[in-house]
């Protein structure tokens, strides 16, 4: 038995294995039973498992099973990160980005972020992605923002793929392609991301890369408000008003029908 087993086993008086209790409290996450699921996380996260104290940090910081606490929630995940958890990682950086329990601080949610992402974490390599692409608080780096979008795509991050297809869209360290550009969007845009939807909607109306088409414009329009992306405004009424009340209709129950299958193959 290896010493967190044996630390899990002294913390909880039982001869269950650390994977077996994870598993038991993830169950009961699942369900619902967060007080069940914090009870079990509790006792090995005292005992050291890095992951079950991100799992307790996550707790505190979104008020599951508790009451909400950003001081208790980044003592967690500060623990966690600590431990090399690149989820717990990931979510100290968070708290780090918001200023939540901690006093906000670009420089290391960037750190932690590009952590938890050389770890493989997808959702952190397009928040790293994001970050350097943006340059609203660190200095931006396209080469390094498309790399990191890439690998978060191959992990299906659809923000990842809407972010490259905007990369190839602005010519952002790469040089312009429309349709690369689109293949990405479409990709973002089956996995539902909203601003995806918008940009491929934007491209039907347009005939940018694809043929001119109205109705599948609106489509993924409709798709696009529905999800809250700004980005949808910008057509929307001018795209609705080049249809008749009939394919309006049509439209609209296309939008709320199941969103094609996606390929298994995120890359264009």
């Amino acid at each position: 038995m290896g010493w967190l087993d044996a630390l899990a086993k002294k913390a909880r008086g039982g001869d269950a294995s650390v994977a077996e209790r994870m598993a038991e409290a993830y169950d009961a996450s699942i369900g619902g039973d967060y007080p069940r699921a914090l009870e079990i996380w509790g006792a090995l996260a005292h005992a050291g498992v890095p992951r079950a104290q991100n799992n307790v940090g996550a707790c505190f910081s979104e008020a599951l099973g508790v009451e909400r606490d950003a001081s208790l929630a980044a003592k967690w995940l500060t623990l966690s990160a600590e431990g090399g958890d690149a989820i717990g990682r990931r979510n100290l950086a968070a708290l780090y980005f918001r200023g939540e329990g901690v006093e906000q601080d670009y420089p290391r949610a960037m750190e932690l972020y590009r952590l938890a992402a050389e770890q493989g974490d997808g959702p952190a390599q397009d928040m790293l992605s994001w970050m350097l692409l943006e340059g609203e608080v660190a200095e931006p780096d396209y080469v390094a923002a498309r790399g990191w979008a890439e690998k978060a795509a191959a992990q299906n991050i659809a923000p990842s793929m809407t972010r490259l297809g905007m990369i190839y869209h602005n010519a952002l360290g790469v040089e312009r392609d429309a349709a690369v550009a689109v293949a990405w969007w479409r990709r973002g845009a089956e996995r539902g991301d909203a601003d995806g939807q918008a940009m491929l909607g934007a491209a039907f109306h347009l005939g940018a890369a694809v043929p001119r088409d109205p109705l599948e414009a609106f489509v993924w329009l409709l798709r696009a408000r529905a999800g809250g992306s700004a980005l949808s405004g910008q057509f929307f009424m001018a795209v609705r008003a080049a249809l008749t009340p009939i394919e309006i209709a049509q439209a609209e129950a296309r939008a709320e029908a199941p969103l094609p299958e996606t390929s298994s193959e995120p890359w264009p």
